[in-house]
Parts: structure tokens; sequence; C-alpha cells
């Protein structure tokens, strides 16, 4: 019985597509477009005054940079989670490996409960840390631990699955061929993964940049010193402020997707130079 292959009608591709631009325009342009257009509102000199207030600034500066200092430390972390998950056995693996998962089921007010109760000054961890002069509840130090926690499991789930694809081979060849375990990893391995922890990576600061329950808790919401981006952006609502708060959303969306476009135009030249 000879089995004929028939490619998708013209009919079907058009309806897919038109669900599909349907969709997105419902749930990402339309909304981003009113954004924008309620932002406009302000003018140009309206929205420079927004972008130039020094308490933005300051927000604006501790948002990305704790949020890239906490990808950068997930890119690691994350690693080293996968790694472990796919290269070793030993007893609790199957919890550990569901423990991964759990920044991704627990609320966000919860973990930033959590993490307050643990590092503030008379918590668990915080109350051995106090007497020496370290804190790190209401600093920018503890915004990175929350975001760190809300997005290691992004690097671990994509690199995951690549780690346990990999074909032995590639490892065993090297080995024949007098290749130490260092340059089997540099050479061999890690070329394999640079385009998914670049993935897993942006997605967790894409996600670390736009957190707030997490980290509303444990930042202690201090103007100029550990108030984020996010938080700014509520209280702007919460004074009826509606287009200043619509302004430092586009900031943000505009500087995030400035980032993410070049993160991605990374990736995909990696994985092009992988073929």
């Amino acid at each position: 019985m000879k089995l004929i292959f028939r490619p998708y009608s013209k009919t079907s591709f058009g309806l897919s597509l038109g669900l599909t631009v349907f969709y997105l325009s419902l749930l990402v342009i339309i909304p981003l477009s009113a954004l924008f257009f309620k932002s406009a509102t302000l003018g140009v000199s309206g929205l420079w005054e927004v972008f130039s207030e020094n308490r933005i600034q300051q927000a604006l500066y501790l948002s990305f940079g704790a949020g890239g200092v906490a990808a950068v430390i997930n890119l690691f972390v994350g690693f080293l989670f996968a790694w472990v998950l796919v290269r070793y056995d030993f007893p609790g693996k199957k919890i550990l490996d569901s423990l991964v998962d759990l920044p991704f089921t627990l609320p966000t007010a919860v973990a930033g409960i959590a993490l307050t109760t643990i590092y503030a000054p008379n918590g668990f961890i915080g109350k051995y840390l106090t007497p020496y002069g370290i804190k790190i509840a209401y600093t920018p130090i503890g915004i990175v631990i929350a975001l760190v926690f809300i997005g290691f499991p992004f690097v671990v789930r994509t690199v995951q699955p690549i780690l346990e694809d990999l074909p032995k081979e590639l490892e065993e060849s090297a080995y024949c061929l007098g290749a130490s375990r260092f340059q089997t990893f540099t050479k061999v391995i890690l070329p394999e993964l640079i385009p998914s922890l670049l993935a897993g990576t942006s997605m967790a600061f894409a996600r670390g940049i736009g957190e707030y329950g997490s980290v509303v808790f444990i930042s202690g919401n201090l103007p100029g010193k550990t108030e984020i981006l996010p938080l700014l952006i509520v209280t702007k609502l919460e004074q009826y402020e509606y287009a200043k708060a619509t302004g430092i959303a586009v900031l943000m969306l505009v500087l995030s997707f400035t980032i993410m476009f070049g993160i991605n135009y990374l990736q995909n030249r990696a994985s092009r130079r992988l073929g």
C-alpha cells in the first residue's frame, strides 16, 4: 500500500494564519498599541519629563541592573542544576527535579513573604547575618535573590532536554582522540548548549525585570533605593496618573524589547553556527 503525502491546502493555511494573526492582535498588538497611544497624550516634553525624573531613573537602574545580575547568576545556577539532574543518579533525584518547578507554581506573593521571613533582620538566616552588619532584606541584594529564585527554572528547563539528547558518542569520540575532560566540555558540550543557555537566560531576565509579587515584600520599597519600576507603575496608577504610568511601561517595553532582540540575535547566530 503506497502512502501519498498531501501537503496542507491553501485554505487550511489561510485559516490557520488568520486565527494566529487574530489572537496575536487581540492579546498582544492591540493592548500594546493602546499603551503607546495613552502615553502619547503626554507629548514629547511630558514623556521627557517622566523619563528624566530622578526617582524613575533610580528605579530603572535598579530593575534592569538587578534583573541582569540575577540572569547571569541563573545562567550558572541553572546550568549546574541541569547538569546534576542529567548526569548523576542519586537518592531524591525525582524530588529535586520536581522542586525545580516550584517557582513556576508558587504564587509570587507567597515567595516574597517566604524570602522576607528568611532574610529579614529577625528571620531564620537574617538574624545570624545581622551581627556582622550584613543586611539582605530591604536592600538590592534581597531583590537579586528574589529574582534568582523565580528565574532559575527557566534555564534548567531549557538546558536539561538538550543535555539529555546530547549523543554520548560525541564525548567518547573526543576522549578517544585524546581530549581532556575540560577540552571535551569546552569544545564539544558547551557549543551545543549555548543557544539553550541564551534562551533560558533571556527568559529569566525578562521575567525578572517585570517581576512584582516576589520583590515588593523583600525590597522594602524605599524610593530611590529599593523601589522597582513595576511598583512605581502601580504607585502612579493609584495616584490616577495613568499617562505617566503608561509612559513608564512604554520605557520598560522598549528597553526590554531591545535587550531581548539582541539576545535572540546572538542565539540565532549560535544556532546557525552549529548547523
